[in-house]
């Protein structure tokens, strides 16, 4: 009888405590995550942070309070953080939309300040999104201000200018070297309309559809006419890659062009100057389809997939999205081919559409109403096979396994960018997060830095609930598991020093259990003449990841 009280109690002490968790990390099953430290920059406030999978703040970048995401950050392999801002007050700012911000600006790991540029005036403001290309050149949105007069000149139906005056994207790219705008592309350069045939831009917009019909409305006359989201580049390619959620499609554009001939409609690889070598998800955008037709929906996060893949990744070279209003009930992940043609350098179109017709891969969640955002939000492909995904208007992210399983889960603990109480529910947009990206544990800007826990961003987290859910920790028991020599290349000593056996776990890169060892106190030989050169994570029971390289 006391025994099964005992046990009642304990699971009752289980159950109560798993089931107060409303914030931070909800689940994590560590034989099939794929390991890495997680880059978050929630919204309302000033800081990014870098998270390891236990949910704990292994590193940050704060900001004076006065800031805000503007709205993204990535870490280069430097160490270095490039992340935009914008200042917290905006509302007397001359062009404003959602997503606005201003400020690009490059950081040292430990939150120097290296280089910033800022754009934001009434002629220009930057936003959204960025990318830092392979020659450190950084591609920034920006909207561009046109007037009525202007607007209504190159053929926009006046009664779609309430506010008369429009905000066109464009691209501009600096070297951080100088300051210098490098290279620059303005979708106002390809227009096309059919409303006036005395205005500019007058043609068939059907018989175009490398154009931009100037008239596509879907936001009421509101001038962030297509408010780009997000930005990505193809280095073999020499391509850019940019989602127009307003227009429910994705575009690509030829960065081999001149300033000049990104102007114009001839030059660059491609042969169309900065005319769109492609576009996909809404053919009703150049009159060569239907409702029925539409694939995309208000999409976020539009990307090649690639980063920290290798080729043989069945989606390598794909296109991935966020596809946020596939209905107003749920969100859905998509990837899909584009079928570049390296023959005839161009992308092959049937029937007057660009391909393809269907997605390659569609997820959701198993509870459709946890990855409902009608904004915001990412997906990443891992390694290892899984997906990573982020509801960015709930700041909720989950792992999905190839096999729908849920492997982890962590909801942004902050309201209104303050920490909040473990166990507070949060309401929608509370901890808005824009995205999270996942880098690999081996990833050049670690080296040689303090990985440690550094705490989690909740309040009241009960202690141990990570080590409750898995063997994985974020304390590196140095005194208590040592291995040498490293790096090795026959064999490897193992010394536990702890007082009862425990469980060592050995990854490889893609985050697969490559070997599973039973520690007892004491030293113990591990061979691995016969294992590939490379790097692997070891991991033991109550314990953070240690790299070990293994050599020719």
């Amino acid at each position: 009888m006391k025994k099964m009280l005992f046990l009642f109690l304990i699971i009752s002490y289980a159950t109560t405590s798993f089931a107060q968790r409303t914030v931070g990390l909800l689940s994590y099953n560590i034989n099939k995550t794929f390991p890495g430290y997680n880059l978050i920059y929630p919204h309302n406030q000033p800081t990014v942070f870098l998270l390891n999978n236990c949910g704990e703040v292994v590193h940050s970048w704060p900001d004076e309070g006065i800031w805000r995401p503007g709205n993204t950050a990535y870490i280069l392999e430097n160490g270095y953080l490039v992340k935009t801002k914008r200042h917290n007050v905006f509302q007397n700012d001359p062009i404003w939309a959602g997503g606005g911000g201003a400020i690009v600006e490059i950081r040292d790991w430990n939150n120097n300040l290296v280089w910033q540029f800022e754009q934001n005036d009434a002629t220009a403001r930057l936003h959204h999104d960025i990318k830092v290309l392979p020659n450190g050149n950084i591609v920034m949105i920006s909207w561009e201000s046109k007037t009525e007069s202007e607007a209504i000149q190159a053929g926009r139906n006046p009664a779609l200018l309430p506010q008369g005056k429009l905000w066109p994207d464009y691209i501009l790219e600096v070297n951080p070297t100088n300051n210098e705008m490098v290279w620059e592309w303005h979708a106002w350069d390809h227009l096309i309309q059919d409303f006036d045939p005395e205005k500019d831009n007058y043609g068939e917009v059907r018989n175009h559809p490398e154009l931009i019909d100037l008239n596509w409305d879907t936001s009421d006359g509101h001038p962030d006419w297509m408010h780009v989201n997000a930005i990505d580049y193809n280095a073999e390619l020499d391509q850019l890659l940019i989602s127009v959620p307003t227009f429910h499609e994705v575009w690509v554009i030829d960065h081999s062009t001149t300033i000049e001939e990104a102007a114009g409609h001839t030059g660059g690889r491609g042969g169309r100057g900065g005319d769109l070598l492609y576009r996909w998800g809404n053919p009703q955008t150049y009159r060569n389809g239907t409702a029925a037709d539409q694939k995309l929906f208000y999409p976020h996060h539009i990307h090649w997939v690639g980063p920290f893949l290798d080729a043989s990744h069945p989606h390598y070279g794909k296109m991935a999205a966020f596809n946020n209003r596939v209905s107003a009930k749920f969100s859905t992940v998509n990837v899909f081919d584009p079928a570049f043609d390296q023959d005839t350098w161009s992308y092959p179109m049937q029937n007057g559409r660009w391909l393809p017709d269907f997605f390659d891969l569609s997820l959701t969640h198993p509870d459709t109403f946890q990855i409902n955002s009608t904004g915001l939000s990412s997906v990443q492909l891992l390694p290892n096979g899984n997906v990573l995904i982020c509801s960015g208007r709930w700041g909720y992210a989950f792992e999905l396994t190839p096999e729908q399983e849920i492997v982890w889960e962590y909801r942004t603990p902050l309201s209104g960018g303050s920490s909040v109480l473990q166990g507070q529910e949060l309401g929608i947009g509370t901890n808005a997060t824009f995205k999270m990206d996942r880098y690999p544990l081996d990833y050049p800007a670690f080296i040689d830095k303090d990985m440690s826990s550094k705490g989690v961003l909740e309040q009241g987290a009960a202690p141990g609930f990570c080590e409750r859910l898995t063997p994985a920790t974020s304390v590196f028991q140095q005194d208590a598991f040592t291995f040498y020599p490293n790096p090795a290349n026959h064999e490897v000593i193992l010394e536990w020093k702890g007082n009862q056996e425990t469980l060592l776990q050995i990854f490889n890169l893609s985050g697969q259990i490559k070997q599973e060892i039973r520690l007892a106190p004491g030293q113990r030989k591990l061979d691995i003449t016969s294992w590939k050169p490379g790097v692997y994570f070891l991991r033991v029971l109550n314990g953070a990841t240690a790299k070990l390289l293994i050599q020719p």
